[in-house]
């Protein structure tokens, strides 16, 4: 090794180090951006909420005041008839009793207010700035301002709470959502289709499509890896030959690996596999960043069969032996059909040692106390992560 690449490798490693250095401010920057911009709205929001339900102010008063913006406020921007609105829905939506018992009840660990705390929750009089006692389920009775912004809503964007307030309905959609939009760093367009898509329902959907050896190597698998994915951008017919399937799903890789989740990281079409004399052909690879493993895609135009998953396994097993570098984990499989019976894929799964699942393009339909406590599974899990990364 000559001198010059001596001196150079520590040069790289303080580089890098500098480099991280300014990636974690420019991040606490950005979330300090976000979080004065939230309060912003949160407190604009309980003010003028108010003076609506109190009577106090009409809605022609709001369209006076943006009026009056405009003439004595000029460089403040943004405050439109219809942006007051958002910030009223804003707060009344997320100091509601109903979404903040659902906080309460799914992400214990964060502190809320109660609808006590609100600004003129009850009758005609304002409520002056007191402070509130709040107790959750693990945590002793504390202290909290008047009107505080719940800490989970500084996990997301206020583009991104807009986008949840106007599409979901229901307050443990609209905490998954901001909890997903946080884990999976989504922007605004990419969360709006993951609504559009049901996202929700999709991947917190009943696991009888994953396999045994999927749920032991990948304890955290059911909340990473989806049941159902929409692939209506591709405009294709109803029945379509696989090969126009993966071809399409290629030109619109990215669109599809929304669908899949943002850690997936596109690695070939017919990614060839040599085992002995033969030649083999998996339909899509990629990478896994999350769990640092290879995902092979088989695409089925057709009923999923048990014969597909000895296929799959055989793909995994190649892959593992010949292309998984020492520091990864093992492969994972998806078989991607157009249709599955329930009870034929369980059984197909229950003894399968392989990591892999079945995924569909068609939504089901799952019962409400089923997706409440996948709900809870999904927000201890987020917990968790959110404990590690505070070590």
């Amino acid at each position: 090794m000559s001198v010059d690449n001596l001196s150079l490798e520590p040069l790289e490693q303080q580089f890098e180090e500098l480099c991280s250095i300014i990636n974690y401010h420019r991040s606490r920057a950005s979330h300090a951006v976000n979080e004065q911009q939230l309060l912003t709205a949160w407190n604009v929001g309980a003010y003028v909420s108010n003076k609506l339900k109190t009577n106090e102010w009409g809605s022609k008063v709001v369209t006076q005041f943006v009026e009056y913006m405009k003439v004595n406020a000029p460089a403040l921007k943004g405050y439109s008839r219809a942006s007051i609105y958002n910030m009223v829905m804003f707060f009344d939506e997320y100091s509601s009793d109903m979404f903040l018992s659902t906080v309460s009840k799914f992400y214990p660990n964060e502190i809320v207010q109660t609808a006590s705390g609100q600004l003129g929750a009850t009758g005609s009089e304002e409520i002056e700035p007191s402070r509130v006692m709040v107790q959750t389920p693990t945590a002793q009775i504390v202290q909290l301002p008047f009107g505080q912004l719940p800490g989970i809503l500084k996990q997301t964007s206020y583009s991104n709470h807009l986008a949840i307030l106007n599409q979901c309905k229901h307050p443990e959609e609209r905490l998954f959502y901001i909890l997903y939009a946080h884990r999976e760093r989504l922007t605004f367009k990419e969360l709006q289709r993951c609504i559009s898509n049901d996202t929700y329902s999709s991947l917190l959907g009943s696991k009888h499509n994953l396999s045994k050896g999927l749920l032991d190597t990948y304890s955290n698998a059911p909340v990473l890896f989806k049941d159902t994915a929409f692939i209506d951008f591709l405009g294709l017919p109803q029945k379509c030959t696989e090969k126009k399937l993966r071809m399409g799903l290629v030109e619109h890789m990215k669109q599809f690996i929304l669908e899949l989740g943002k850690d997936f990281l596109f690695v070939d079409q017919e990614y060839t596999l040599e085992v002995g004399a033969s030649v083999f052909k998996a339909d899509l690879l990629f990478f896994h960043r999350g769990l640092q493993a290879l995902v092979a895609v088989e695409l089925k135009r057709r009923k999923f069969h048990p014969k597909d998953l000895g296929q799959l396994e055989f793909y995994l097993e190649a892959l593992d032996r010949d292309v998984k570098r020492t520091n990864e984990n093992p492969s994972i499989g998806i078989i991607l059909c157009p249709e599955a019976d329930k009870t034929v894929v369980e059984y197909a799964m229950s003894r399968s040692m392989s990591p892999t699942m079945v995924a569909e393009y068609k939504r089901q339909l799952i019962p409400k106390e089923k997706m409440q406590m996948l709900l809870q599974e999904y927000c201890d899990l987020v917990q968790i992560e959110k404990g590690g990364d505070d070590d």
